[in-house]
């Protein structure tokens, strides 16, 4: 049995379940696939009134439909190559948080002991830093459509 909550979720989705139906010229109903929408130029102040766009139905073009399925999403957010140096950096930015979190959690260790516990935890966290780096870079490549980079073996 559903909870309360799935129920009333389960409602207000009925409740906002809508589907847009377009009609031509001839007053036919046309599926939303055959259908571009196209905003007209706002007509003169004195001839509307209120000089608001209207929208109209009109059958799609065959070239903005074939090229929007080649080109990316838009809105992919730039990933830089991997470098040593940023990761470096980060490491120098959370060596202190991890300094606090040895302190706070391994009362009895001596500050030596801390210290070297916090050089060990950037021993780990900076290589892996740069492998997460270099995972993002690559992914980041094929959603834009480019090859990542081949590595090159020394002979």
């Amino acid at each position: 049995m559903p909870s309360r909550k799935q129920r009333r979720r389960r409602q207000k989705d009925r409740r906002h379940e809508y589907e847009y139906v377009y009609v031509d010229e001839e007053g036919h109903e046309l599926d939303p696939d055959e259908v571009e929408i196209e905003e007209e130029k706002p007509a003169a102040k004195g001839a509307r009134g209120n000089g608001t766009a209207t929208r109209t139905a009109t059958k799609p073009k065959q070239s903005a439909r074939k090229g929007a399925a080649k080109q990316p999403a838009k809105n992919i957010r730039p990933v830089p190559p991997p470098s040593w140096k940023r990761v470096l950096k980060r490491g120098a930015i959370f060596a202190p948080f991890m300094l606090l979190a040895i302190t706070l959690l391994g009362r009895g260790l001596s500050w030596p002991a801390r210290i070297l516990e916090t050089v060990w935890l950037l021993v780990l966290f900076v290589p892996f830093s740069y492998l997460i780096d270099r995972m993002m870079y690559r992914r980041y490549l094929r959603q834009i459509g480019q090859e990542p980079p081949t590595r090159q073996r020394r002979a």
